[in-house]
């Protein structure tokens, strides 16, 4: 019978510390450097960038000084409602908005430019190639755009390193070299394979190997 693991307790939380910046640094100090109301800011890059990572460290940031933000996607539901209390405002995902969300975004938008409140923004493109209307488009674009970069696999290595080793998870080269030359280098991808692969090996009571992963992934229909 599979032992069930234990909890260790949750990631930590995603924060200005826990990103690795590296050729990203100028977007992060100027994330950290906002003083509202400043033009708004916004943030591509493709997946694994970790453009949802700094906008959670933003927010994050802004609670921990005792202020209250509102945050928006793709996934959000209608209608996108502004608060007066708010000091920002995060839009994530806006090449994905839809029409009624994409007018949600440009209402917080101007909402966000009366009342002095900071408004940052995050997508795959740039403002002048998103599929958004054309009002919204030129908003996103008027503040300081930052592309981000993903993390090189040297980079890569490396957080994923930093994250076993706070879990007291031992990877081998070995181990390293398989998840990171087969499976996806996407930091939420592989900061969600750790999960897995800790709970199974907790499961199984047996070191973290090549061959243990390949049975996880198998039983997950990702053999590979």
């Amino acid at each position: 019978m599979r032992q069930l693991p234990l909890a260790f307790g949750p990631r930590p939380p995603q924060t200005f510390e826990s990103y690795l910046a590296r050729a990203n640094a100028p977007a992060v100090a100027h994330l950290q450097s906002l003083q509202p109301p400043s033009p708004p800011v916004y943030l591509w890059g493709p997946a694994g960038s970790g453009k949802t990572h700094l906008l959670r460290a933003l927010t994050l940031a802004a609670q921990e000084r005792g202020e209250r933000a509102g945050w928006f996607n793709a996934a959000s539901p209608l209608p996108f409602e502004f608060d007066d209390t708010w000091s920002l405002i995060v839009i994530d995902e806006a090449d994905a908005l839809d029409a009624a969300r994409q007018h949600g975004a440009f209402t917080l938008f101007i909402e966000a430019m009366s009342h002095g409140v900071q408004l940052v923004a995050a997508g795959r493109l740039p403002p002048v190639d998103l599929p958004v209307r054309d009002d919204l488009r030129t908003r996103l674009g008027w503040g300081p755009v930052f592309g981000l970069q993903p993390l090189t696999e040297a980079e890569a290595r490396a957080a994923l390193r930093r994250e076993a080793d706070r879990r007291g998870i031992f990877l081998s080269d070995e181990v390293m070299d398989y998840v990171l030359s087969r499976l996806s280098r996407d930091m939420k991808d592989l900061m969600g394979l750790l999960d897995r692969l800790d709970d199974f090996a907790l499961a199984e009571q047996r070191q973290v190997t090549v061959p243990l992963l390949k049975l996880m992934l198998a039983e997950e229909g990702q053999g590979a």
